[in-house]
């Protein structure tokens, strides 16, 4: 009976080792998790930059609210002469300001989306995004009279099927590669130092014109006027996709929470 006794035990000991490693395991990929990227080579990626030797550089502006900060910005665009930039519109922000979105359709600027709700796309159920996808494109198209075909998604927020439903509506997903972190209003030097000393050729720099960020449109005559002594052309970020690699960048799906 006691030879009987030891040998349970020692199978009991195999088995209880035995399932900490998988326990052990499991916690492992658990808190890996959030290092595991979402994309493999076949599936739609978001857009982070344009691998090019051309000093082109294209500055992006989200709005989703407010009515004080837009017009300051295109002001300055346009006494600077940057006829090329790209702006990414909520659809409900345009509803409420068509005569400042009508300003940067005359002024030749491009638009894309910023989505409908301003919510975490990942969040969503496939029909929720793609709701909200196509309910913003309905909105932008009567606004501006435009097709757009690029997006940039509330807080920066997307996982795989994101992509993949925003590519199946024909919608290229645009993100950043230089942030200005203009959102966090801590001084105009410290915008134009983070966008002008992280700037490179074929860039994707993301800035605000929402009234959240008070600062930018002080920020931008310096930030423009310093890109250009250093040899950089502004171009949109469709021009930027017509350079030969787009850098899709691998990237790990972004939750930041900032405020765009």
């Amino acid at each position: 009976m006691n030879f009987f006794y030891v040998m349970n035990g020692t199978k009991l000991k195999r088995y209880m080792i035995v399932f900490i490693a998988v326990l052990f395991a499991i916690g492992i990929v658990y808190s890996e998790s959030g290092n595991i990227t979402v994309f493999s080579q076949n599936e739609p990626a978001a857009i982070y930059s344009v691998e090019t030797d051309k000093k082109v550089i294209a500055l992006t502006f989200d709005i989703s609210w407010g009515d004080k900060r837009a017009e300051p910005i295109l002001k300055i665009l346009e006494e600077k002469g940057v006829k090329k930039a790209t702006f990414f519109l909520s659809s409900p922000w345009s509803q409420q300001h068509p005569e400042i979105v009508q300003k940067i359709v005359k002024g030749g600027w491009e638009i894309g989306s910023h989505g409908h709700k301003h919510v975490n796309y990942s969040k969503l159920s496939d029909e929720e995004i793609r709701e909200q996808i196509q309910t913003a494109d309905g909105i932008l198209k009567q606004v501006t009279g435009q097709n757009p075909n690029l997006i940039r998604l509330p807080n920066g927020d997307f996982d795989k099927r994101v992509l993949r439903i925003a590519n199946e509506l024909n919608y290229k997903v645009i993100q950043w590669d230089t942030d200005s972190l203009d959102w966090m209003n801590k001084g105009v030097a410290n915008i134009v130092n983070r966008v002008v000393t992280k700037a490179h050729p074929g860039d994707i720099v993301l800035m605000h014109a929402s009234d959240t960020c008070t600062q930018t449109h002080e920020a931008l005559p310096t930030i423009i006027d310093e890109l250009r002594a250093k040899g950089y052309e502004f171009v949109t970020v469709s021009e930027l996709l017509q350079q030969t690699s787009v850098d899709h960048k691998e990237a790990e799906r972004s939750t930041s929470g900032k405020i765009y």
